[in-house]
């Protein structure tokens, strides 16, 4: 079990630190050309690891969201907020065939 918070600098409330079930490293996915090279020609998309966390628990463990948020020691509108982005995130690699990487920030 690993907490992770995003740095905080500026005006507002800072977050709270969640909980990653997930050790920390940069996975990156990256699409294939044709020929079976690595396509490398666009910008890649970078998804932060409670996004990455929340879509993990809630579409490979198969968590309700409140299950989900409670693990991961947050919100579930927060967990919502996540899980959209990771989706947004997901459905853009695949539609313009770009690379994803999932890292700290």
């Amino acid at each position: 079990m690993w907490t992770w918070r995003r740095r905080w600098s500026g005006p507002g409330r800072p977050m709270k630190p969640r909980i990653i079930n997930v050790k920390p490293r940069t996975i990156q996915f990256v699409p294939l050309n044709p020929n079976g090279t690595p396509r490398i020609d666009r910008s890649p998309i970078y998804m932060t690891y409670d996004e990455f966390e929340a879509y993990r628990l809630i579409f490979y463990e198969g968590l309700t969201q409140e299950e989900a948020a409670r693990r991961m020691g947050i919100s579930r509108g927060t967990l919502w907020r996540c899980l959209e982005n990771a989706r947004r995130k997901i459905a853009i690699m695949l539609a313009e065939n770009r690379n994803l990487i999932v890292t700290v920030e």
